[in-house]
């Protein structure tokens, strides 16, 4: 596969919030899209928004059946892969004080889904990927530099996991001409994932950062294009902050 194409892209967590703005944008790029999700409904809806180009199949990421029959099945569609992004994720509430056979049930949860599910992601699509030229592409968070404003132990891991599994992968897929980034974004505003997020808890993020706004899916978007463009083809191993300055530097 040319080292220019990116014409076949597969998000896992597709159907809505930023998985959505991935898939809307790319499927106007006229690239060929495949969404995987744990809700059938909701990725059917999705797809049907988008059109002919793309295809869905309805897994739990975290289960290694489930996620290597999706891939296989949606590469299969389509000849092959040029882009992997891993967006799918979940947060729970955990904090000290929480009791622990229920903090041990929402970390599994938390873990499962945000860093083993896109281990098994990555793992399922690697042998699809174009080479050279694929693309792996994942979904972290400024959380994983700052670590929340409490109750966020689980989700806190998780996505500091995923930055060494990004980095690991470097190392891997390098001599193949797959490259390997991470996009960490700040507070996304526009997307129903914090709707739960405390009204002071966002008075402290918006006070924390810089550029004194939220972040929006747009936002996103633009940094996972560039990612995923000939323009980065000697990028990886790259943790891309968006979150308006309130971390970088690490």
């Amino acid at each position: 596969m040319p080292e220019q194409s990116r014409g076949r892209v597969l998000i896992t967590g597709g159907a809505r919030g930023i998985g959505a703005g991935l898939a809307a944008a790319f499927s106007a790029e006229g690239a060929a899209v495949g969404l995987i999700g744990r809700d059938g409904d909701s990725l059917a809806r999705a797809a049907a928004r988008l059109g002919d180009s793309v295809a869905w199949r309805a897994a739990d990421i975290s289960v290694r059946a489930d996620v290597e029959a999706a891939i296989d099945q949606i590469a299969a569609e389509f000849g092959g892969l040029d882009v992997l992004i891993n967006n799918a994720g979940l947060a729970r509430w955990v904090r000290v004080g929480t009791p622990l056979a229920v903090a041990e049930e929402a970390w599994d949860e938390v873990l499962d889904t945000n860093l083993k599910g896109t281990f098994l992601a990555c793992l399922a699509a690697i042998p699809h990927l174009a080479q050279p030229g694929g693309r792996i592409i994942i979904i972290s968070s400024v959380t994983a530099f700052l670590g929340g404003h409490g109750g966020s132990i689980a989700y806190a891991a998780s996505k500091a996991g995923l930055h060494g599994l990004t980095y690991a992968l470097v190392r891997e897929l390098s001599p193949l001409g797959i490259t390997v980034n991470a996009v960490a974004p700040g507070f996304i505003d526009d997307t129903d994932f914090n709707s739960d997020f405390p009204v002071s808890g966002r008075a402290d993020v918006l006070a924390e950062t810089p550029m004194r706004r939220f972040g929006t899916v747009g936002d996103v978007v633009a940094a996972v294009q560039y990612l995923a463009s000939p323009a980065a083809s000697f990028v990886t191993g790259e943790i891309l902050h968006v979150n308006g300055g309130r971390a970088f530097g690490r």
